[in-house]
């Protein structure tokens, strides 16, 4: 039986049916679960829900009496690391960053020669990148995507290492699994060591022959991650299906979304938001929050919707780095995300529409209380002739820092 009550009487054991609000202004990735701990209360709480809808069938109901049987006790959730803000972790991001380059390179040349992939070495890889999302998202992922071209390769798999590590965050794994999700992220694109960087760069279209061999990629990444010690499941399975697509078009199996599992569809999409957000040889990358609107399309045909929409949560809305048009028509550009409040990020002023010129920057939390300026539009920085935008918007990261 289906009934609509206040947040406020929801207890532990009850199965809520249905949030009465989009799920961008609720604090979960789904809207139908058991509740099973009271931290999952005190988020509705907080998060500005008034009413939900539970089942009674599937729980406990408002009344005490005849309650199924409880659900397991969930043991207590390990302390969480120190959270930071963007502008203290950007130092420390950058460093593993360009670390992380240099040992996914040297992971490559490795096993172009044909030597097993050292997992311990690429597991503390994943530790620190791990660690520093924990901290603050939007620093690493948001320098890992301004990457060379040439070093796209690599930077590629730091990128979608982060990002399966955010994702998987926003869907509440545990550690392990949030460990094994950055590792499978970090090595999705090893069978690329066995394609020539002339075809992975080429700046003209791909013949028949050179795009076969590319689709050969996680075929031959998997080959190669069964014959390594202590390689998770996970992270074969990610390496060999993040190509594959919900309705069946993908390779290198042509599976469908139901015979596609949770991990592989979660790296289809970390893969494919760093690679159309990022420049390449034969083509500049999408701006972020274009990325994001483009890819909300594709969840009819490639990506998983609900996964998606977590995907988001984890990124925010507008992610560190879009360009956006305020409502007193002024030009920022987003500097951090606010997690309560997905649509009023912490942004840098810096133009003047009216006026046509740069203004003295300053910087706006959208979500502080008194704040009357809000989001109006994304905007394509290239149609304001900014070319120089990626270095603008790292300079606004770096000003919150003082450097």
């Amino acid at each position: 039986m289906l009934k609509k009550i206040p947040v406020s009487q929801l207890r532990i054991g009850m199965f809520l049916h249905k949030l009465d609000v989009t799920w961008i202004n609720h604090p979960f990735w789904r809207s139908a679960f058991r509740i099973t701990v009271q931290s999952e209360i005190d988020d509705l709480l907080s998060s500005g829900v008034t009413e939900v809808t539970i089942d009674t069938k599937k729980g406990f109901d408002v009344a005490r009496e005849a309650r199924p049987a409880p659900p397991p006790p969930t043991p207590p959730a390990p302390r969480a690391p120190r959270k930071v803000e963007i502008s203290e972790e950007l130092e420390q991001a950058a460093r593993i960053c360009s670390k992380a380059k240099r040992e996914v390179e040297h992971m490559f040349h490795e096993a172009r020669l044909g030597k097993a992939l050292d997992g311990n070495k690429a597991m503390n890889l994943v530790n620190e990148i791990s660690s520093s999302v924990t901290r603050n998202p939007g620093a690493l992922i948001s320098l890992a995507r301004l990457k060379n071209r040439d070093d796209y390769t690599y930077m590629h798999s730091v990128a979608v290492c982060g990002l399966m590590v955010a994702l998987a965050m926003q869907l509440g794994m545990d550690e392990e699994e949030v460990r094994q999700c950055g590792l499978a992220g970090l090595l999705h694109d090893i069978g690329k060591m066995d394609i020539p960087m002339s075809v992975i760069n080429k700046a003209g279209k791909l013949s028949d022959q050179e795009y076969e061999d590319i689709k050969r990629h996680p075929e031959v990444g998997h080959a190669l991650l069964v014959n390594s010690p202590d390689i998770h499941p996970i992270v074969l399975d990610v390496c060999l299906h993040h190509h594959e697509k919900i309705d069946g078009t993908g390779y290198p199996h042509g599976l469908n979304k139901d015979e596609i599992s949770l991990h592989a569809r979660m790296g289809a999409i970390c893969d494919v938001y760093d690679a159309i957000t990022s420049d390449r040889v034969y083509r500049n990358g999408w701006h972020p929050a274009d990325a994001l609107r483009k890819m909300a399309e594709w969840t009819s045909d490639h990506l998983d919707g609900t996964l998606f929409q977590a995907f988001v949560k984890s990124l925010g809305i507008y992610p560190i780095g879009s360009l956006v048009r305020l409502e007193s028509n002024r030009l920022a550009v987003v500097v951090d995300k606010n997690p309560s409040s997905l649509l009023k990020p912490k942004v840098k002023v810096f133009y003047s529409i009216k006026s046509s010129a740069r203004l003295l920057p300053e910087i706006i939390d959208l979500s502080q209380q008194g704040s009357t300026d809000k989001i109006v539009a994304i905007e394509n920085p290239d149609d304001w002739n900014f070319p120089d935008f990626n270095h603008l918007w790292l300079m606004a990261l770096c000003s919150l820092k003082g450097c």
